[in-house]
């Protein structure tokens, strides 16, 4: 296998580099699709896209068990030297190059008498509504075992080491609307002033309280009232939420906690205070099993001085939402230790590229243990 990987590395290096110079926004990796799927057109695989979303799903094998590795393949839309620009700041272009690489080997390799192998390359992570997207396509119906992979920063990860699994927290981002009446600067006793509810929500979200053994936060993230007129009182504004937490069960509690804010605001004001969830991505739900065999699989590729423990993230991943709605699925992430700096979602984010064919070596082996073992 490693002669295989190392043979692969120029080709590997080409990828990365297109990927890298050709990142597009989420929902819009049309471009993407289409060179992934360009990659595999002649090889004895079986490659299936959709009419009505961006992604792919590349299969070799049959039968049971299915085992499914995943990729992200979008990037972010940020500023980079004064300009606006999709940016893969987050590591997906390596994401992907690693699952190229993986179906590349095994595709060299001879493969166990049974089992699937699918290779899942999913869009829209950043907007963390593409998991959700493939689960309602049906594409993890069938499947026993589901990986993928994140690169780490430096700060959780040493350069070399590897993590048998990622135990992100929960995300939610949340849009609110006040909606009162203006009044004249004047005649403050007219209305509710937008700029004060705001700040009476700001000051509640920061009093919220759960069990602090477990890692939360609630954020007011921006806010707009008033206009270029100074002497009105602004009886409008909106504003967005920011939700963190370790587990499902606290992030459900922070939301509750928000509404029950919200409509109490409302109704002291007498305004209208609506509140909404535009996104958000689930807490990892980690399989004993599956990092297990995560876990040996680095033992065998890099030795017990370069597995780490399961890294705690307060970062989030849609890849979650899997098995969210799909509880039957064993799931696990592994962490690439690769000297990413300063850090993720930095417009210049680098990382030492010497990790790919070791993260590659490390998922065909758990793929293949994963299929002889089940």
């Amino acid at each position: 296998m490693k002669t295989t990987i190392k043979q692969l590395t120029t080709r590997l290096t080409e990828i990365f580099n297109h990927l890298h110079t050709h990142p597009e926004i989420s929902w819009q990796e049309e471009n993407t699709t289409n060179y992934i799927q360009s990659l595999f057109e002649r090889e004895d695989c079986k490659i299936t896209t959709f009419n009505d979303l961006t992604g792919l799903m590349i299969e070799i094998g049959s039968g049971k068990p299915v085992i499914a590795l995943r990729a992200d393949i979008d990037a972010l839309w940020q500023e980079v030297d004064g300009k606006f620009q999709a940016n893969h700041s987050c590591g997906h272009d390596a994401h992907m190059t690693i699952v190229i690489g993986t179906l590349l080997t095994l595709l060299e390799c001879d493969l166990p008498s049974r089992g699937t192998f699918r290779f899942i390359f999913q869009p829209a992570e950043e907007k963390g509504t593409g998991a959700l997207a493939f689960v309602e396509k049906g594409i993890v119906d069938d499947v026993d075992y589901l990986y993928g992979m994140h690169l780490r920063p430096i700060e959780e990860l040493p350069n070399g080491k590897f993590a048998a699994a990622i135990q992100h927290g929960a995300a939610k981002f949340m849009k609110g609307e006040i909606i009162g009446e203006d009044a004249h600067g004047a005649r403050p006793h007219l209305n509710a002033n937008a700029i004060q509810v705001g700040t009476e929500l700001f000051q509640h979200m920061n009093n919220i309280q759960v069990n602090p053994i477990i890692p939360y936060s609630a954020k007011l993230t921006s806010f707009q009232a008033g206009g270029k007129s100074s002497n009105i009182i602004p009886g409008n504004a909106t504003f967005s939420i920011d939700l963190r937490a370790q587990t499902n069960e606290v992030m459900d509690q922070l939301t509750e906690k928000v509404e029950q804010i919200a409509s109490m605001l409302a109704t002291l004001h007498n305004v209208q205070i609506k509140v909404s969830t535009s996104a958000g991505v689930a807490a990892a739900v980690i399989n004993d099993q599956a990092a297990q065999i995560m876990e040996d699989a680095i033992l065998q590729v890099v030795g017990a001085e370069n597995l780490a423990p399961i890294i705690e993230s307060t970062g989030g991943d849609d890849f979650h939402f899997y098995t969210i709605k799909r509880p039957q699925i064993k799931a696990t992430m592994l962490a690439i230790g690769c000297d990413l700096k300063p850090g993720l979602h930095h417009p210049h984010m680098t990382f030492n590229h010497e990790v790919i064919p070791i993260a590659i070596e490390i998922l065909t082996k758990a793929l293949l243990e994963t299929a002889v073992h089940t």
